[in-house]
């Protein structure tokens, strides 16, 4: 569906893109993962052919990126592109037109979105009496009211409480079981977890690591991670590196990756004799992956 090779992105001396490439298979949800300035609004802008690329190649259902590809795309931006004192009907109606879609098609177009995204009861309501979660929704609905193959989603949750983030989350798993491909920008590795097929996580203008979960999870030499409460930190880290358990901070916090899964009384014996408050187990996920990554030097 989208395929990027060799992206490359300067502004002036900055590098943006470094031979960016990645690519996401039709019908699949790919997160796009990255710190802060890693390069995932430039890549969105030249997607959405309102950026030129200094080099490289970009295509979307098997056309080269242009004007006749930006109808095969829809974005919902992390800021709600609507009109307040319209209705979400209205709305919904204007973004068709713009788009081109013949009064019949509109029509129907319009009617259909606002059930897709569980709004048709707030039709003839103004954007402004919507709550942040109706919003989210309604401007998802904006990027699918043209039926496009690809819709980027930029933080589609930043900011909700986690009832309206449930809510998106089901309407995006909905999406993609009617066949769209779906690009997702965000900061919330849980909602990476939950929702995306596959996972490219970017720095620097260069994917880092790129797979599912599954295959994410083998970067990281560890059956389990524990995390160690303790005020003796040198002598819990000496004892664990005996048994090659690798000593990690996540934060305040000190954490250990266990080469195999132990079952808990055989992790207390391993600290005997040294004090410890508690013991938490966990699986490797994805916050764990991410930050080993994103601690690598690109040049």
């Amino acid at each position: 569906m989208l395929e990027i090779e060799k992206l490359n992105k300067s502004y002036g001396d900055r590098s943006v893109l470094r031979d960016l490439t990645m690519h996401i298979q039709a019908g699949e949800i790919y997160g796009l993962l990255g710190p802060n300035g890693a390069g995932k609004t430039t890549t969105i802008n030249i997607l959405c052919n309102l950026l030129n690329a200094d080099s490289g190649k970009v295509s979307i259902n098997g056309e080269l990126v242009s004007e006749s590809t930006k109808l095969l795309i829809g974005v919902a931006p992390q800021e709600n592109l609507l009109y307040k004192s319209l209705s979400c009907e209205e709305n919904l109606n204007f973004f068709a037109q713009i788009y081109g879609l013949p009064r019949k098609q509109r029509r129907y177009q319009v009617r259909h979105c606002l059930k897709a995204v569980n709004l048709s009861d707030r039709a003839d309501s103004p954007v402004e009496t919507l709550s942040g979660g109706m919003q989210r929704r309604l401007n998802i609905a904006v990027a699918l009211v043209h039926q496009p193959k690809l819709v980027i989603l930029d933080e589609p949750t930043t900011g909700l409480d986690i009832e309206a983030r449930y809510e998106i989350w089901e309407l995006i798993q909905r999406l993609q079981s009617e066949g769209i491909t779906i690009l997702l920008t965000t900061h919330l590795l849980d909602e990476a977890e939950r929702l995306c097929q596959r996972i490219g996580i970017l720095k620097n203008g260069r994917i880092l690591a790129e797979g599912s979960l599954e295959e994410l999870q083998k970067l990281i030499p560890a059956q389990e991670i524990i995390v160690v409460k303790t005020q003796e930190e040198e002598k819990t880290i000496a004892r664990a590196k005996k048994y090659n358990f690798i000593p990690r901070h996540y934060g305040s916090d000190l954490a250990f990756w266990l080469p195999e899964s132990l079952e808990l009384k055989e992790i207390i014996l391993r600290f005997d004799g040294i004090s410890i408050d508690s013991i938490a187990r966990y699986p490797v996920r994805l916050e764990h992956i991410y930050v080993e990554v994103t601690k690598q030097t690109v040049c």
